[in-house]
């Protein structure tokens, strides 16, 4: 069911990325040069398309990059957390072994329930 909705999304968007491309196919300049607006030092020409599809990647390649150092603090904790469920996995299964081994060391102790009830 996910595959057909991602296709369902991505054929329509893909189509009009297409028919973008063909249709905007003349170059553009586009200008770095804040200074000089006639005779600008910095520029480079290329189709519109062009333009538009570096700057989707390197726009989602800086929201990448942004959101994984903001996630930084939550893989910390995961991997603090792994280490502390690993510990208390070896400490269990050591515990078990020793009350395989000797089972009489685990009992209950005598004397009653040690919770009572007040009145």
């Amino acid at each position: 069911m996910a595959g057909f909705i991602k296709a369902l999304i991505l054929i329509p968007v893909g189509f009009v990325i297409i028919l973008l491309a063909i249709a905007n196919r003349a170059p553009i300049t586009v200008s770095f040069d804040p200074f000089s607006a006639s005779d600008p030092l910095m520029a480079i020409s290329a189709p519109l398309w062009l333009v538009l599809f570096i700057a989707l990647t390197v726009g989602v390649m800086i929201g990448g990059v942004a959101a994984w150092l903001v996630q930084g603090k939550h893989r910390k904790l995961e991997r603090q957390y792994k280490r502390e469920c690993d510990s208390l996995r070896k400490e269990v299964e050591s515990a078990r072994e020793s009350s395989r081994a000797n089972p009489g060391a685990l009992t209950a102790p005598q004397g009653g329930n040690a919770i009572t009830a007040r009145s």
